[in-house]
């Protein structure tokens, strides 16, 4: 309306020749503007506020983000158009790396089976919102397409006009919030880093206050891990994909909050919370016995507990047992957490937390290092070749849980990799030629074929280095 708002004045300059000079003066200044505007500006003013962002990721198997009305829009527009564009009263954030974020407020209608949520009218709506489509998935690896191609896909849509919204069956005095257990759900390490995290960070600050809705809803999942969730939430939770009622809030989020692998960022998060906020939560939840890792020296004689985290597909330790003789001669009492898929997670979390050193090589099974107690020891072996993955996934998470970190870097002897490939043979000579082709290519290697044979003479070192912590 701008645009022709002025375009308007600039014609009327040849209708009205004859006026004034101050007249002349004025409208001249005014067609000077629009020049300017169209030779500079003319990008965002051609362009209609709906086309401005299209999918982010390409092809059915990429996660569709954001998204608002034309879905065939200009990538390039969108580029160089999103932040200046963008409504500054948006009611979704995508600028995060790992996850996109909505929060719609006002007469909120939501029916599970349709993957629709209405927002019929709010205080937000103003000229750049009204009738709009957003579209999300609430899962919290956005850069991932392969986690990303399974999680449901919910268009947000705003618009006026009460009569065409469907009748409220359920009134909700309490915040909604929507989110996934699609993705890698099922992986231990996932469940925590991917959804369990964020979800603290995202609702703890309700106190239970907030109806949880889970699209990709997995009973399994939900039954696993029912002690965390009741904690953040008072109510049952509702099933979205095979809902058909019609839920009606005043506030609704749409995804999780999720700052970086397995950690959580203070200066991001709402009340200031940390990761060890969420490890003493986890301890309240499954009512722990211990806030502390023993002192060696004022615990009256008694051992400190090693945790010994076995695997059995990759990077397993094949020789275990001198593992086990030789932290005993140390003065260790050895537990071996041999935990199936099934396992009570409030039995696991209470033998981890009875636990002061948990060792392990790089896997999901390092994920009960939320259980240990403050000032306990975590001992990663770090497989040949995968030190990235290793400090990224559990070295820098471990210091925001109050967790003293070791890493143990195996050498090549010590790989069965070393066994499988010629001495001289790209994967053990030339591993950066093999990450060039891929993280499929390279985790079919150095995660999926390798297993372990410890240095036992070599490792005592860093298991009394252990020890040596627990004196302080």
């Amino acid at each position: 309306m701008a645009l022709r708002y002025y375009t308007k004045h600039v014609m009327s300059l040849r209708l009205f020749e004859h006026a004034k000079a101050r007249y002349r003066t004025l409208f001249g200044c005014l067609a000077l503007s629009i020049c300017f505007l169209l030779v500079v500006r003319r990008p965002y003013l051609e362009c209609p506020i709906e086309t401005v962002y299209p999918k982010l990721w390409k092809g059915s198997g990429g996660p569709s983000l954001l998204m608002i009305g034309n879905k065939d829009s200009s990538q390039q527009l969108a580029a160089k158009s999103e932040k200046r564009i963008f409504p500054s009263n948006s009611i979704c954030d995508i600028s995060k790396p790992r996850s996109n974020f909505c929060e719609m407020k006002g007469d909120i209608r939501i029916k599970g089976n349709s993957s629709e949520i209405l927002l019929v009218s709010s205080s937000q709506m103003g000229r750049y919102l009204e009738n709009e489509t957003w579209k999300i998935r609430p899962y919290a690896r956005k850069e991932d397409p392969t986690a990303m191609s399974g999680v449901r896909e919910l268009s947000l849509k705003s618009f006026t006009g009460q009569d065409q919204a469907p009748n409220c069956s359920i009134y909700h005095s309490v915040p909604a919030l929507v989110f996934s257990t699609a993705g890698y759900t099922g992986n231990y390490f996932h469940d925590f880093t991917d959804v369990l995290v964020p979800l603290f960070i995202t609702s703890r600050q309700y106190h239970g206050d907030i109806q949880f809705l889970i699209a990709n809803f997995q009973a399994w999942w939900v039954d696993k891990y029912h002690v965390i969730l009741k904690q953040l939430s008072k109510y049952e939770i509702i099933n979205f994909d095979h809902d058909h009622q019609v839920h009606c809030f005043s506030n609704t989020l749409v995804g999780l909050r999720c700052h970086k692998e397995l950690s959580i960022d203070p200066s991001r998060s709402p009340n200031g919370y940390s990761m060890h906020d969420f490890i003493r939560f986890l301890r309240r939840s499954y009512s722990l016995a211990r806030d502390f890792a023993i002192t060696i020296g004022d615990n009256g004689g008694k051992k400190p507990r090693l945790m010994i985290i076995p695997r059995k597909r990759s990077r397993a330790f094949t020789n275990a047992g001198e593992i086990v003789e030789m932290a005993e001669t140390l003065g260790y009492e050895v537990v071996i957490l041999e935990a199936e898929f099934g396992a009570s997670l409030s039995e696991v979390s209470r033998i981890v937390n009875s636990c002061d050193v948990m060792m392990g090589a790089h896997g999901a099974g390092l994920t009960n290092a939320v259980f240990l107690p403050t000032n306990a020891v975590l001992i990663q072996v770090v497989p040949f070749e995968v030190d990235w993955p290793a400090r990224s996934a559990f070295g820098e998470p471990s210091v925001e849980m109050k967790i003293r970190y070791l890493e143990y870097k195996i050498e090549e002897k010590e790989s069965t990799l070393s066994e499988q490939y010629p001495h001289d043979h790209p994967v053990l000579r030339d591993p950066g030629s093999i990450s060039k082709q891929g993280w499929v290519a390279f985790g079919s290697i150095y995660l999926d074929k390798q297993n372990i044979t410890l240095d036992v003479a070599r490792f005592k070192d860093t298991l009394l280095q252990a020890l040596e912590l627990l004196h302080h």
